[in-house]
């Protein structure tokens, strides 16, 4: 099943840029074996100048644009989406494995967030927590998630109840 994170906003040569590629070459090197593919990165454009309604709007629109293009299952990191725990996370993406999705499409918005069409268009709507975090950082955060995830799923050591 192939892991894809779609984002706005271009990560190059931002501090965070080292933490995902950390994650994501763990996650990728662990996850072939148990038949994951990923994650992989794609990036939407920010718009810059506009404003923020008209900006989010716009960003929207290249996001939608860039999910018709995808299979599977789309999954919205939102602040007002479902938590759950690292290990709850990794059953549910087994679960979804199991279920023979081709893919998942975790979408993380830009510094304005979603707009409501796209949380509603959603097939899921996670949260990594009640703060909310700087678009670049939650893209770490979701890299460490499926990497912790996938070492759940394979008995690594890594994750520590």
């Amino acid at each position: 099943m192939r892991l894809e994170i779609l984002a706005v906003g271009q990560m190059r040569g931002t501090s965070e840029e080292q933490l995902v590629t950390t994650y994501t070459d763990r996650a990728i090197k662990a996850g072939r074996q148990m038949g994951f593919d990923g994650p992989h990165l794609s990036e939407v454009k920010e718009r810059k100048g506009a404003s923020g309604e008209a900006k989010q709007r716009e960003e929207a629109g290249l996001v939608q644009a860039a999910l018709a293009q995808r299979q599977g299952l789309t999954v919205m990191l939102d602040e007002t989406g479902k938590t759950m725990t690292s290990r709850a996370f990794a059953s549910r993406l087994k679960a979804w494995q199991e279920t023979g999705a081709p893919q998942i499409t975790f979408v993380i918005g830009g510094a304005d967030g979603l707009t409501d069409e796209l949380r509603q268009s959603a097939d899921v709507t996670l949260s990594l927590g009640a703060m909310t975090w700087p678009h670049m950082l939650a893209r770490a955060l979701l890299c460490e998630q499926i990497w912790r995830a996938i070492s759940i799923l394979g008995n690594h050591p890594y994750h520590r109840d």
